[in-house]
């Protein structure tokens, strides 16, 4: 999701990469779940997320949708993120005492909070978002063990590859003014990345790469 920040209003001042330390530390939550409340369609899912969502709880993206996850258009594409349930406006996955029940594969967005990306020259670096949490003190911690993401350089490749093809198709959809075509892309990026089935056996980071050089081709 772009958002159009002053990072001077929003953060530290500061850009961090996985191997800094950052005041993110919140002694574990405890007794708060404010960032898992009231988010709207905010919390936007990649690939790699679903991926771990699907994997850890034996289901399939067409089951989430039922219950966890939503489609909503993000940028002119048609994206899930995760649903806020309708009596208490939490993360579907938020359980009765306040604690993420999918703690060790949650998504990308939920594992930087307080941070945040900001991209450039193909790459990017995360800003630490100062105003969004609340609990205090905090304590410094390392990005990369923040995240909790192994081989995170990998990751982060696939996060960049991810918002740059994103960035691509963005501008490709500007071309075009006709609803079917718009919808026709936009449901081919949903079934080649998400309905798809990845083999849960197999490396994701190869099964990804495959399918965005073949997207490469269609958008070529």
């Amino acid at each position: 999701m772009l958002r159009e920040i002053d990072l001077k209003a929003v953060s530290d001042g500061r850009l961090y990469r996985q191997s800094d330390m950052a005041k993110v530390g919140c002694n574990d939550c405890k007794g708060c779940s404010d960032c898992c409340r009231g988010m709207g369609s905010s919390i936007v899912l990649d690939p790699y997320d679903c991926f771990m969502l699907c994997k850890n709880l034996g289901e399939r993206f067409e089951t989430l949708l039922s219950y966890a996850i939503e489609l909503q258009v993000v940028d002119g594409i048609i994206l899930p993120n995760l649903k806020m349930t309708d009596k208490t406006d939490a993360c579907a996955f938020l359980n009765e005492q306040g604690r993420c029940g999918i703690h060790s594969f949650r998504p990308g967005f939920c594992r930087m909070f307080p941070l945040g990306r900001i991209y450039e020259n193909h790459s990017f670096q995360y800003f630490l978002q100062i105003h969004e949490c609340a609990m205090e003190p905090k304590s410094k911690v390392k990005i990369n063990k923040w995240i909790g993401i192994p081989d995170i350089r990998r990751y982060e490749t696939f996060v960049t590859d991810w918002h740059y093809f994103l960035k691509k198709v963005e501008e490709i959809l500007k071309h075009f003014e006709d609803e079917a075509s718009l919808k026709n892309i936009t449901m081919y990026l949903l079934k080649t990345f998400y309905l798809m089935p990845y083999d849960e056996s197999q490396d994701f980071y190869s099964q990804f790469q495959e399918r965005l050089e073949k997207a490469g081709k269609f958008f070529s």
